[in-house]
């Protein structure tokens, strides 16, 4: 099939499934089938452009041209490849486990929930492969839009009040601070077609509007959440579990960090921000986040809420390694989209799963839990230890990745970062699951027989899986390679530090 019309099938395939998801809004059955045949479609798709692209291709089209020079146009390169196959894989566990979770908990609304994600995965794969500036932006700001009525669900006060915070801050970033710079990038490159090396090299810009051009997209694209521009995860943590879900592992905040990772690619470019420390500010802001989120995670008793600034911080090791821009922090930057999108969802599907059981929300309240849900602890601890970055979890080829790109760059301090980070991981992380396995459930003795109860089976399968891919991603790290050392061209001296590398560098 030709490969720019698989791009077309991957925008169009979740678009379709939003629009039949209505017409079944009176037989959940037939509703629930559409959208996991819907997501299943759309795998098979990205995973054809994928054996295109690993084997050299480039598809592009452009569906229509705005205004001379403006193009509504699509091409797939490696990083928005990696970022297809993350969002289509995931939709179809997170799917899954939204059938067991919407019916567990009697929620409401369901068949607008189901459209709304479908819209929001269709958003999320034309950002993956957006071939220029305009396009980004486009399917940027429909993301946020079509997840706005996901994080205000359940219709309370809470909900609205926290929905509000959500859209107007993610709105507001990307009005006032993304949109100018993608204007000044024009003016100044003559272009926003993505380019290889980027296409701000010739523009003449100086050291330090570098620098304030490089801080407006990196803040401007608010879903990466660098503090300050950080509160409205938290507050969406008031949505329902698959959509926290799909705001931290599937798309939203998967979407912010991809686009801070292919502007830095290609647009300033690795050699323009080498030469010039453009990305310095931001370097030392991305660590920053990653050591005082953690922090404040240790201090959240709420489940969600403290995953949240678990995010907040992970999030800031992408920013943080592409700010550094040595090809192998990009690749350590890269994986790390991947690593945490797997771990992160496997913790917030653990965390559903003990509200939908046990109706559970604090880590205090969580004592014997891992007695009464030892297959839900056992993937929450799977999940922990790949954030952590031990192996035989994915998490570890990140953080790998990410500390010899800094060393590379003579930015040894990220380094420290990600030694302090893990450690903190540790601390907000293993207490939770020590308190469920090894202290007596309220009103028991350690030796009491405990009923065992889990989450519905849709919800287990999802969270089997995921917290499976956690090892089978650690396994699979020499293909994950291939695809992402088409980003970055990776200097023969340094290919031994990558899995299949020889000291040699053959």
């Amino acid at each position: 099939m030709n490969a720019g019309l698989l791009v077309i099938l991957a925008l169009a395939i979740p678009t379709a499934g939003a629009a039949l998801i209505p017409l079944a809004h009176r037989f959940p059955n037939l509703r629930e089938t559409i959208t996991l045949v819907t997501a299943v479609a759309l795998l098979f798709v990205v995973m054809a452009l994928l054996g295109d692209v690993l084997g050299g291709g480039h598809p592009a089209f452009v569906l229509t041209t705005v205004v001379p020079g403006l193009d509504l146009a699509f091409a797939v390169e490696p990083l928005g490849m990696l970022f297809g196959v993350i969002a289509s894989t995931l939709w179809i566990a997170n799917s899954v486990y939204s059938i067991g979770y919407m019916r567990g908990n009697n929620e409401p609304r369901q068949t607008p929930f189901y459209v709304c994600f479908a819209i929001a995965i269709a958003s999320t794969i034309g950002v993956a492969f957006a071939g220029n500036l305009f396009t980004l932006f486009l399917f940027y700001e429909i993301l946020t839009i079509s997840t706005y009525p996901l994080v205000a669900h359940k219709g309370n006060e809470e909900a609205r009040v926290k929905a509000r915070v959500y859209i107007l801050l993610l709105m507001a970033t990307s009005m006032l601070l993304l949109l100018p710079a993608i204007v000044w990038t024009w003016v100044a490159a003559g272009t926003i077609d993505f380019a290889a090396g980027g296409i701000l090299a010739g523009a003449g810009l100086s050291a330090g509007l570098l620098t304030v051009l490089y801080t407006l997209y990196v803040f401007g694209i608010g879903k990466a959440a660098v503090m300050p521009v950080h509160f409205w995860l938290p507050a969406a943590m008031v949505a329902p579990t698959p959509v926290s879900a799909l705001l931290h592992a599937v798309a939203v905040v998967k979407a912010g960090v991809f686009c801070v990772v292919k502007v830095t690619v290609y647009v300033f470019g690795l050699d323009l921000l080498a030469e010039t420390d453009a990305s310095d500010l931001i370097a030392y802001a991305a660590g920053g986040t990653v050591i005082l989120a953690s922090l404040i995670a240790l201090n959240q008793d709420n489940l969600k809420r403290r995953l949240a600034y678990s995010t907040v911080s992970q999030l800031s090791y992408v920013v943080m390694a592409a700010a550094i821009a040595t090809p192998l922090a990009i690749i350590g930057a890269a994986f790390h989209i991947l690593a945490h999108a797997v771990s992160k969802i496997t913790l917030f599907f653990a965390a559903g799963s003990i509200y939908t059981a046990a109706r559970l929300t604090e880590v205090s309240q969580l004592d014997g839990i891992g007695r009464r849900m030892p297959l839900t602890m056992t993937a929450f601890l799977i999940g922990a230890l790949s954030i952590i970055g031990l192996p035989p979890l994915v998490g570890v080829w990140s953080k790998w990745w990410i500390g010899i790109g800094a060393v590379d760059g003579d930015q040894t301090w990220a380094v420290a970062v990600l030694m302090i980070s893990s450690v903190l991981n540790v601390a907000y992380l293993l207490p939770i699951v020590s308190r469920g396995f090894f202290l007596p459930p309220p009103g028991t003795a350690a030796g009491d027989k405990v009923r065992r109860t889990e989450a519905p089976l849709p919800m287990a399968l999802a969270i089997g899986a995921t917290a499976t891919l956690c090892l089978v991603l650690f396994l699979g790290a020499n293909t994950i390679q291939t695809l992402l050392a088409m980003i970055v061209a990776v200097p023969a001296e340094l290919a031994g530090n990558l899995p299949g590398g020889d000291s040699h560098g053959r």
